[in-house]
């Protein structure tokens, strides 16, 4: 097969040494579209050798900003262990208070349904900012979720707890615990010598002298259920405080209360006398439980 050629004459000395050179014409044509192909390959390196140094620094800058956030997506998985700890914490000392006060506590007083959300892992170059944003995302769903159930067992907890503390703080309001009258105990809870018998006979309560007209104060809170007079205990008055509890108080020159009214610890309730059978100035001051007489030492804390 014969190729077209094309031939190419020179002098390289003068016109008597004419040299010819035949060459193919598909292999201009090749050596042509070779030239062209090399050009545009050069013309494309240099262009995206350029590209490529114009975007390095914003290439830099983003994945400065990429470790930055993984940085920052740790330290918020970080918080979230934290949070769960403090919880944690919280609810032993609330299983502690529970025993403190002995109110009835359960295996579940102690258990926390909280989950960590820090994990080593987000901080591996391999791991993009898009899989470590999803996986924080799903832990702190979790623990969020975890957390409100916590809060609604715990704000239920604190209900009962609540309730509790305010039946003890009532009750404590209601224990006749101060004295009622600054002076002299003459007599005690108990057995004694009668002073007008000369005989062994049953003391219901405290005798304390003081001088006529001292004011007498409610011991604690409570209703006046009863403002009376008689032959033996002189001008009294009876406070219920509750709970079975009552307190007396005989021999009164003046009663400053009256029945049904409420008085708080501290109340000045009347004033000390000598009326009904006494050898002097004094207050009976009498403590029944549920009925029965009991020592009002017991419930004084002074």
């Amino acid at each position: 097969m014969k190729f077209k050629k094309i031939t190419i004459m020179y002098l390289p000395d003068g016109v008597r040494n004419v040299k010819q050179i035949k060459i193919p014409k598909f292999l201009i044509h090749l050596f042509t579209l070779a030239s062209l192909t090399v050009i545009g390959l050069l013309t494309w390196a240099f262009m995206d050798y350029h590209r490529l140094r114009t975007e390095l620094p914003d290439r830099h800058y983003l994945l400065k900003e990429n470790q930055q956030q993984k940085l920052q997506l740790a330290a918020l998985s970080q918080k979230i262990d934290e949070i769960n700890g403090e919880m944690i914490e919280l609810k032993e000392f609330d299983h502690k208070l529970k025993v403190m006060v002995d109110l009835e506590t359960g295996e579940s007083d102690t258990q926390f349904i909280g989950v960590g959300g820090s994990d080593p892992t987000l901080l591996d170059p391999e791991y993009t900012i898009e899989k470590a944003h999803q996986k924080l995302v799903r832990l702190m769903h979790q623990s969020l979720d975890n957390l409100n159930t916590e809060i609604a067992l715990q704000m239920e907890e604190k209900k009962d707890l609540y309730k509790f503390l305010e039946s003890q703080k009532s009750m404590f309001a209601c224990t006749p615990s101060i004295w009622p009258l600054k002076g002299w105990v003459t007599s005690n809870f108990g057995y004694r010598i009668s002073p007008f018998t000369n005989k062994k006979e049953f003391h219901s309560g405290l005798d304390i002298s003081a001088r006529k007209g001292s004011p007498i104060i409610a011991p604690a809170d409570g209703v006046i259920s009863y403002v009376g007079e008689n032959r033996n205990s002189g001008r009294f008055i009876t406070i219920n405080h509750g709970y079975g509890i009552k307190t007396s108080y005989l021999h009164l020159d003046k009663s400053l209360v009256k029945k049904d009214q409420a008085v708080k610890r501290g109340d000045v309730i009347a004033q000390v006398g000598n009326t009904g059978r006494t050898t002097g100035p004094h207050l009976h001051y009498e403590v029944q439980l549920k009925g029965v007489p009991a020592d009002p030492r017991r419930f004084i804390l002074d």
